[in-house]
């Protein structure tokens, strides 16, 4: 095919050139963008004067017929093909002439790529970021399922990887739930700050054609138009926002994935994935492996490398538009892409798992920073109180006793003599707690539901 700026030159491109400089094969999915920003163009053009009635309606006409095209897979082309267009923008042009002949060239005036391109990343990027915030609800729902599944279950929560306090499980995957409600947050924001438009910028300075660019704004559905033209074509910040908080969701995903490894295992026994979610081993017959919950934990260096990409891409990028901007969809579609297929992935793998109390192998000290607390209660300075409890551990620990298993008289040594003895236990722990957003099970019964009117 002919190339848009081919005029200036006087030998055809190179025929590697081509494939090597052809964004067709990864850009083809904005089609339905591009359609929709060229629809919204001819208005401008109409309205300027530029286009006539008849001209206007013929285009309107073509790209319903591409519209059609694109719903029955014939059109874009892959873009694997030796005379492929160089991008999804020149595609639909050269399909429009083929339509409508010299009208479909008269489309692009007061038009650069520059300013398409952006206007279509940015058309995609409203939707794609409302389902990868949909995917993160899941899993969020999903946690909240597990939870009221199991509000009763004590488990011990960890610091070091090693056991520290009791918890109820509930309030463990509430926690998961609060990091993914502040993801969703950052999603809605960025989403808010890359809600602008970019038609009419032109390549980077505008255009002397009188063209109304809140009017295509306003068609397009975007809440503003960007202020300056130079910025509009050349800033990739709104791409650096949102996969950042693709990144910062997939590294949530992955904190929860990697506990579903640890609980899955024989060590822990704390957690059984559903099957329909889990693989075997080609040799090992016995295995039952959380495969989910690995390839989560994987694929979130990918999402993390996106960021990389496009931090490292735009750096140091003189103003306006470079080409260089052209290796910006492929880590933006991966990063979106992969962050929404992992949420709700994982979002169904934990809906289908089921969690178990933790063995009673090893004695038990968890309720020790209860007894330390209960000493100053009694007046007893905490570091006092800490080294006594201390103490009491240790003459617990050699005899292999854990502390629900202290005498009268170790406890009356530690000062704590009259204790009711169901603060020693694990259950004991948690229904002592006090204090506004800790696991006592009153307020955890208020952080679910709080949890689901969030969900509405």
């Amino acid at each position: 095919m002919s190339e848009l700026w081919g005029g200036r030159f006087r030998e055809p491109l190179d025929a590697a050139m081509r494939r090597f400089s052809t964004s067709l094969p990864f850009d083809r999915r904005l089609v339905r963008e591009d359609l929709a920003g060229s629809r919204a163009h001819a208005e401008g053009l109409k309205a300027a004067g530029i286009l006539s009635d008849e001209e206007h309606d013929a285009l309107v006409g073509a790209f319903a017929r591409i519209e059609q095209e694109v719903e029955d897979g014939s059109f874009p082309p892959r873009g694997d093909e030796p005379d492929a267009a160089e991008d999804v923008h020149s595609a639909v042009e050269a399909r429009l002439v083929a339509l409508v002949g010299d009208t479909g060239r008269r489309l692009h005036a007061g038009r650069s790529r520059n300013d398409q391109v952006v206007t279509d990343v940015l058309l995609w990027l409203k939707h794609a970021s409302v389902e990868v915030e949909h995917a993160v609800r899941e899993v969020q729902e999903a946690l909240v399922d597990r939870a009221e599944a199991h509000r009763d279950l004590v488990v011990p929560a960890y610091t070091h990887l090693q056991q520290a306090q009791p918890v109820l499980l509930a309030h463990h995957l509430l926690a998961h739930f609060e990091a993914l409600d502040r993801d969703a947050e950052r999603l809605r924001d960025a989403r808010r700050r890359a809600d602008r438009s970019p038609l009419g910028a032109g390549a980077c300075a505008g255009s002397t054609l009188p063209i109304d660019r809140q009017l295509t704004a306003d068609h397009l559905g975007f809440a503003r138009v960007s202020l300056n033209s130079i910025d509009a074509v050349a800033d990739r910040d709104w791409a650096i926002e949102f996969v950042s908080a693709c990144a910062l969701v997939m590294t949530h995903l992955s904190r929860i994935a990697e506990e579903l490894v640890l609980w899955s295992s024989q060590e822990f026994r704390r957690a059984l994935v559903g099957e329909a979610y889990c693989t075997g081993s080609s040799m090992m017959p016995q295995k039952r492996n959380p495969d989910v919950a690995e390839l989560v934990r994987g694929k979130t260096a990918r999402v993390h490398a996106s960021l990389l990409h496009l931090h490292s891409l735009v750096k140091a990028l003189p103003l306006a538009y470079n080409r260089d901007l052209q290796e910006d969809k492929e880590p933006l579609f991966d990063a979106a892409d992969t962050t929404r297929d992992c949420a709700r992935l994982l979002a169904a793998a934990l809906k289908t798992t089921e969690f178990k109390a933790p063995s009673q192998d090893a004695p038990d000290f968890s309720a020790a920073t209860d007894l330390a607390e209960e000493l100053v209660q009694r007046g007893v300075p905490f570091r006092t109180a800490h080294e006594r409890v201390g103490t009491l551990v240790t003459h617990c620990e050699v005899s292999g006793r854990g502390l629900e298993e202290a005498t009268d008289e170790e406890l009356a040594e530690a000062g704590l003599e009259g204790l009711d003895r169901a603060l020693l236990t694990p259950r004991g722990s948690v229904a002592a707690k006090k204090t506004l957003g800790s696991t006592a099970p009153g307020e955890v019964a208020k952080a679910l539901e709080d949890a689901r009117l969030r969900l509405l």
